[in-house]
């Protein structure tokens, strides 16, 4: 219990963004608000922490920011989908228990008028603000996964990340434009283009973990969808066409109308084992 306690406490880091925070909050006063919103952002990020737990994920960190957090994990694009919403939701149910318990404390006279309406508020903002289309945020992970619904893996990541970046640089522009200009707020958005930034550098990265996760465990099969190809497409192209959750049989067509079918579990083998990066899908199965 103790070493379990141990290794959580290890996982938290604090990002740098963070500590320019803690010298504003000193700066300015505002130690105290601060405090409340690292309080209220360690709970929501405990929640996800406790979700994912309960699944046997495997967490490598949880990084703390302002009015957010980041668990990183391997697993996102690799779980049931039903398991990746309760992970992604338990952050925002804790804001919404902490509405109640505020509510029910505040009732009983526990609480002061000037810090329950503080913390009301603060509480508001970082479910508001973690249920923004925007990855890494809960509400960008929830449309990354509704887009999955309809749209292959890569396509619906793609979507994702760059549909984020374009709403970090409309908000910053409006800022600019239409707001009085503040530093918090500022940084929260370069820190968010930032880490899209960096998701759409590694994205086949992501996209190929997809894949050998697909392939050493199999995947949970909501439906099954075949895949017309042509043996003039390339391997990786065929691949690219790949559901989170459904079945594929890949029905490779000729110009006389001839066609043969190679089961997803097949390309993948085939993928892992003989590295066919530069074959057609083609070439790979009929040698031409």
């Amino acid at each position: 219990m103790i070493n379990s306690l141990k290794n959580s406490v290890q996982l938290i880091h604090l990002h740098p963004i963070l500590w320019i925070f803690f010298v504003i909050s000193f700066l300015t006063g505002s130690f105290t608000e601060l405090a409340i919103i690292f309080s209220l952002v360690f709970l929501h990020e405990l929640g996800h922490y406790i979700a994912a737990s309960s699944f046997k994920w495997r967490i490598s960190a949880i990084i703390l920011w302002a009015f957010g957090g980041v668990m990183k994990t391997d697993e996102h694009g690799t779980r049931p989908v039903r398991e990746e919403v309760i992970v992604i939701l338990a952050g925002p149910m804790v804001q919404v228990f902490i509405f109640g318990f505020l509510y029910s404390a505040f009732s009983f006279g526990m609480i002061p008028d000037y810090y329950y309406g503080l913390i009301l508020y603060y509480n508001t903002i970082i479910l508001l603000f973690n249920l923004l289309p925007i990855w890494p945020l809960d509400g960008g992970k929830l449309v990354f996964l509704a887009l999955t619904t309809f749209l292959t893996f890569k396509k619906a990541y793609y979507v994702t990340i760059i549909s984020s970046l374009v709403i970090c640089a409309l908000i910053i522009l409006a800022q600019l434009l239409f707001f009085p200009f503040t530093l918090s707020s500022f940084l929260i958005w370069l820190f968010l283009i930032h880490e899209n930034r960096k998701e759409w550098k590694y994205r086949f990265y992501v996209f190929i973990r997809f894949l050998l996760k697909r392939y050493e465990s199999g995947h949970f099969v909501r439906a099954i969808q075949p895949i017309y190809a042509s043996p003039q497409d390339s391997f990786l192209d065929v691949l690219a066409r790949f559901h989170r959750e459904k079945k594929h049989t890949i029905y490779i067509e000729y110009p006389d109308r001839e066609r043969i079918s190679v089961e997803d579990n097949e390309c993948l083998d085939f993928y892992f084992n003989e590295r066919p990066y530069r074959k057609t899908i083609g070439e790979a199965f009929t040698g031409y």
